[in-house]
């Protein structure tokens, strides 16, 4: 299947995944951009995955719906524009021959999900992860705990290093100059930084981005690499044997009073 991020919004990415005739789409907070792929490439939307509760994802679930009757997938302990089948850890949503896995990934919010499509047919692996994960960054803790957003992002730092990470939002630039800030030493940054500078001024998107890369660069996935944590331990004055969750919450701290 073909992968397509869809600009939505100032700095939204709406993901479809089609195969020539139909499509899925996920995060789909504005409607519009949805329709304007479907009646370009004449196709049929099957399913709408849903990660979490905020407008910007999904704004245009009710009018898809309406429009093409494409059932809707999402996150059973939030508030997700009906009807939708609700999904926990464990569950899967099928849709179109393609079986995607869903991960709890409290944080960002209390009931946050992501998906993961399995490698097959010579295709990498997929994610879809809301606004747990972004390139070279993660999201802010509306409603979890940092526990929650350290264990979360575990979680899918132990998926398949060649996952193609599709982040919900255009950050890759801001989260980099926060990363170098932490890791100003880290030769994988410098160079990722390069390319997606070269592909911002292009006009292309960073995303997606890949997992094994992400273990290298993203300061947020790497709280306990001795470089990391010996920045968050000088910046926010933590003891040395501060607990695993207080160093990530400092570090999320940091980069959110960042300028």
């Amino acid at each position: 299947m073909t992968l397509v991020p869809l600009p939505a919004f100032a700095d939204n990415y709406i993901w479809m995944l089609q195969d020539g005739s139909n499509a899925i789409v996920v995060d789909p907070g504005d409607a519009q951009p949805v329709f304007d792929a479907l009646t370009r490439d004449k196709l049929q939307l099957a399913a709408i995955l849903v990660t979490h509760h905020h407008h910007d994802h999904t704004g245009g679930v009710a009018a898809l719906h309406a429009a093409t009757g494409a059932p809707a997938f999402g996150p059973a302990r939030e508030r997700i524009p009906e009807p939708f089948t609700p999904l926990s850890h464990g569950d899967s949503a099928e849709v179109l021959g393609k079986r995607f896995a869903v991960i709890d990934v409290p944080g960002h919010t209390a009931g946050h999900i992501a998906y993961f499509l399995p490698a097959g047919e010579g295709q990498a692996p997929l994610l879809f992860c809301g606004d747990t994960l972004f390139s070279g960054g993660c999201g802010r803790l509306f409603e979890g705990t940092p526990a929650q957003m350290l264990a979360s992002l575990d979680a899918l730092a132990a998926l398949p290093g060649d996952t193609r990470v599709c982040c919900a939002h255009e950050y890759t630039l801001a989260n980099l100059r926060f990363a170098h800030a932490v890791e100003p030493g880290n030769a994988d940054l410098t160079h990722y930084t390069a390319r997606c500078e070269s592909l911002r001024a292009q006009g292309q998107p960073t995303l997606p981005s890949q997992l094994a890369t992400e273990r290298r660069i993203n300061p947020f996935l790497r709280s306990r690499e001795a470089t990391v944590l010996r920045a968050v331990r000088e910046h926010a004055e933590l003891s040395a044997n501060a607990a695993e969750a207080d160093v990530f919450a400092a570090l999320r701290q940091w980069k959110n009073d960042f300028r």
